[in-house]
């Protein structure tokens, strides 16, 4: 397990609990991966986000398929893991999912990519497509206002919008987005992922 100075200053009592994340600040993540120790990066945003903007040497594993694979995954995990995504949210689910295969070695990126790059930290950047915490607040807000224009002529609509209300209040609650997770089925934020094959491949190739 890596004693990078880097780490935040409260990594090495979270580390104690492989269910609770280490947090890293953009910062300290720009100086850990200028050293010799340098971790393994994955982004758990869908293919498309990871295409218009990532981290140099990260890897893109989407949310969907480590939650399906972490145990696959886990074993080709031997080192510090930093895991990110836009805001840190699915990041920190990332480090739920693989810390309950055992994994102790996780690390999050507060703030994600939106951190990063606010920070001056590299991009490369690719085909631009809309971020999904966007994709959601324009569904939700659609079905928002169509849900009040609709109850003027039939009044039950406003349920529709209530209903989207309660639901965007328990995703904040929960720190999840059952809306975020079926958008990123789609095939829009689908097209040109990775296999889970692709993934154990470049992991096994960098740690040779």
């Amino acid at each position: 397990m890596s004693t990078n100075p880097s780490v935040h200053p409260d990594s090495t009592t979270m580390r104690t609990s492989p269910r609770t994340p280490a947090a890293l600040d953009p910062q300290a993540l720009k100086e850990w991966m200028a050293a010799d120790d340098r971790p393994r990066l994955l982004d758990v945003r869908t293919p498309a986000e990871f295409t218009t903007a990532h981290i140099p040497g990260s890897y893109n594993v989407p949310l969907p398929l480590l939650r399906e694979h972490r145990d696959e995954l886990r074993t080709h995990l031997d080192e510090d893991v930093v895991l990110v995504c836009r805001s840190g949210a699915r990041a920190t689910q990332a480090e739920m999912l693989l810390g309950a295969t055992g994994l102790a070695n996780l690390h999050v990126l507060t703030g994600g990519v939106s951190a990063w790059e606010v920070a001056g930290g590299p991009l490369n950047r690719g085909a631009q497509t809309w971020e999904l915490e966007r994709q959601v607040r324009l569904v939700a807000g659609g079905i928002v206002l169509t849900g009040v224009l609709a109850s003027t002529k039939v009044p039950a609509l406003k349920w529709v919008s209530a209903a989207i209300g309660a639901g965007l209040a328990g995703a904040a609650v929960t720190n999840s987005c059952a809306m975020g997770k079926a958008l990123s089925m789609l095939p829009y934020n689908r097209r040109t992922g990775p296999s889970l094959d692709s993934v154990l491949r470049g992991l096994g190739a960098e740690a040779t």
